[in-house]
C-alpha cells in the first residue's frame, strides 16, 4: 500500500489489544496485505484515566471519544471496539464497517468461596462495575452485598484473589480470549444473567466517507452477529440507555428468525421488566425498537425518572 501504513486505533488494555491484533491479523488475511501494510495505534480514553466509578462521568462514550477524535482527524483509519463499549449514536461522520463473528455471550461467576452464585453464603460480597450485572444479583440474591470494582480483567481477578471480594462476574468472551478462562468457576446461563447488549462482539469502525478502508473491513463482518447486534443495539437506543441504567438485552437468530429478550432494571434489582419478542431477522432493528417501545409503555414515567 502507498503512503504510510494502515492504522488500527485501539486501546491499550490487554483484552483491547487482543482484539485489534485478531482484527490486525484478519484484515491481512482478507486484504492480502504484508505485516507492514497495517499497524496499531494504541489510544489512551477517559474510560482508561478514570478511576472512579464510569457512571459517574455520564457513561456514555468514555471508552471511544479519544479513539473517535483521532479517526476524524486521520490519524487512524480504523478502530476496534467491545461493540457494548460503543455509543448507540456514533459520531458523526463515522460507521460500524464490520462486525465479526461474536463470541460467548455469557457471564462467568468467579470465585474461591462456592461453586455458582446460587451458593454464595447470605452476606457475601460480589464485586462488580457493572450495573447491570449487580441488579441481576440484586434481584436474585437480595441477601448479597454488591461492592464496586474497577480495573482489566487482569486487575480484577487479583483483587479477587487478595480478598477484596467473595466472587465477581465477568464477560466469558473476554476470558476465553485472555487465555483466562479457566478461572470461570462456572458460566450462568443467559436465562439467569441476561448479558448487556452486544456483550461478546468486537465491532470495527471507520470514516463513512473511506470507501476503501470500508470494502477491506466488509470480509470481516459476520451477518448473523452483525443482525443480532443491530437489533440489541436498536433496543438500546430506544431506552436511551446508558452507564447509569441497568438494561440488558440478547437476540438470537435460528433459521432466519430472531428471539429477542430484554430487560430493564432498578439497580437495587428490586423491581424488573422483561419483554420477549420473535420476527424475521431481517427486520432486527425493528425487532429491537419495538421491545424498547414496549417496555417503556408498560413500566411508566415513575419507573424511567427514578433511573434518570
Amino acid at each position: 500500500m502507498p503512503g504510510r501504513a494502515m492504522l488500527i486505533g485501539t486501546r491499550g488494555s490487554p483484552l483491547a489489544l487482543w482484539q485489534a491484533r485478531h482484527v490486525w491479523a484478519r484484515l491481512l488475511q482478507a486484504g492480502g496485505l504484508g505485516e507492514g501494510d497495517v499497524g496499531l495505534s494504541v489510544i489512551t480514553t477517559s474510560g482508561d484515566r478514570i478511576k472512579q466509578p464510569l457512571r459517574e462521568f455520564g457513561g456514555k462514550g468514555l471508552f471511544t471519544k479519544e479513539i473517535d477524535e483521532a479517526l476524524l482527524r486521520g490519524d487512524v483509519d480504523l478502530a476496534v471496539h467491545s461493540m457494548k463499549d460503543l455509543p448507540t449514536e456514533l459520531a458523526d461522520g463515522l460507521c460500524i464497517a464490520a462486525v465479526l463473528p461474536r463470541g460467548d455471550v455469557r457471564d462467568a461467576f468467579v470465585s474461591a468461596k462456592a461453586p455458582s452464585l446460587a451458593e454464595l453464603p447470605p452476606g457475601a460480597v460480589v464485586a462488580t462495575s457493572s450495573l447491570r450485572r449487580g441488579a441481576q444479583v440484586r434481584r436474585l440474591r437480595p441477601d448479597l452485598r454488591v461492592a464496586d470494582i474497577r480495573g482489566n480483567v487482569e486487575t480484577r481477578l487479583k483483587k479477587l484473589a487478595e480478598g477484596q471480594a467473595d466472587a465477581t462476574l465477568l464477560a466469558l468472551a473476554g476470558l476465553e480470549r485472555l487465555g483466562l478462562a479457566a478461572h470461570a468457576t462456572s458460566i450462568l446461563s443467559t436465562e439467569e444473567m441476561l448479558p448487556a447488549v452486544a456483550q461478546g462482539a468486537i465491532g470495527v469502525t471507520c470514516r463513512e466517507a473511506d470507501a476503501k478502508t470500508r470494502a477491506l473491513l466488509a470480509p470481516l463482518s459476520d451477518a448473523a452477529s452483525a443482525t443480532a447486534v443491530a437489533c440489541e443495539r436498536s433496543f438500546l437506543a430506544r431506552l436511551d440507555g446508558s452507564c447509569k441504567t441497568p438494561i440488558a438485552g440478547l437476540a438470537e437468530i435460528d433459521g432466519g428468525m430472531l428471539r429477542f429478550r430484554g430487560l430493564i432494571l432498578l439497580p437495587d434489582g428490586s423491581a424488573w421488566h422483561a419483554v420477549e419478542l420473535t420476527g424475521a431477522a431481517e427486520h432486527a432493528r425493528q425487532i429491537g425498537f419495538d421491545a424498547g417501545e414496549e417496555l417503556l409503555a408498560r413500566v411508566g414515567a415513575d419507573f424511567m425518572s427514578s433511573l434518570a
